[in-house]
């Protein structure tokens, strides 16, 4: 992943809506989301080469989504597929905090990232370049750096987020996946100096992203209602142009029967 922007407690209706972009180079195999085989109640997209994923939920509420943390200077080639940091939250039964804890010690042997992840409980994002967090209500930005660093396409996407959520009724997936298809450019004195060039951060500054050889291959919405009803759609792109959407709807099972807690729309700083 490359843009996660998200609200957590910020919505009466929807305690919890994420739209994020999937960038990769386009040669890299890539399965659509679905229910997987050896493990039916995860849902999403597969890495073919290495086997993980960016971003998944399962049927009990876990969710997990990750951004590569953007550092030329200490990239590893022959580090594990941070592919494996999602998976193994995703299949795995311990809470949020104990995976964590086992993550720690071992989250040097990946190139840099930035993970979010929990159940409808509570949210926590940690990063190998940064801390672990415990996310407070609001609406949340992560790109190929810290939770809301203010690059301008965390910025400027935070900021489409917190008008949808304040329009009656709420966000349709339809008009996020319109917020993810933003494919405007900052101009260059906003731009961040992340080590790969001038004409490489302003490719990498839309929130969607076009070049020749590398792009969003894939826009996701995930929205939880206050009942635990869940809605997953998922639209993949060849070339810059929509090809496939996939949605699906399930109910996430709520512990005693107790509501979500939505609230008032807030924008983190």
């Amino acid at each position: 992943m490359c843009l996660i922007l998200f609200a957590w407690r910020a919505h009466e209706a929807f305690p919890f809506i994420l739209a994020a972009n999937r960038d990769e180079f386009y040669e890299r195999p890539t399965a659509p989301a679905d229910f997987w085989e050896e493990s039916p109640d995860l849902l999403a997209g597969r890495d073919l080469k290495s086997g993980g994923t960016w971003l998944g939920v399962t049927r009990q509420g876990r969710v997990a989504a990750i951004t590569n943390y953007r550092d030329p200077a200490s990239l590893k080639p022959a580090a594990p597929s941070r592919g494996e940091v999602v998976n193994g939250f995703l299949r795995g039964r311990e809470g949020p905090e104990a995976y964590l804890d086992g993550l720690a010690p071992v989250a040097g042997r990946y190139n840099g990232f930035s993970l979010l992840l929990g159940d409808l409980s509570g949210l926590f994002v940690y990063s190998n370049r940064g801390a672990r967090l415990a996310v407070e209500p609001g609406i949340h930005g992560i790109s190929n750096h810290l939770i809301d660093s203010p690059w301008p396409k965390v910025v400027r996407g935070k900021a489409a987020l917190a008008g949808l959520l304040g329009e009656a009724g709420g966000p349709s997936p339809e008009a996020l996946l319109d917020l993810l298809a933003d494919r405007s450019r900052p101009p260059d004195r906003e731009l961040p100096d992340t080590g790969v060039g001038l004409e490489w951060e302003r490719i990498l500054s839309s929130l969607f992203i076009e070049s020749p050889s590398y792009g969003t291959r894939c826009s996701t919405v995930l929205m939880v209602g206050r009942t635990g009803q869940a809605i997953f759609v998922e639209r993949l792109f060849q070339g810059g142009a929509p090809w496939m959407t996939a949605r699906f709807n399930f109910r996430i099972p709520l512990r005693s029967g107790i509501e979500l807690e939505g609230a008032s729309v807030h924008v983190a700083s």
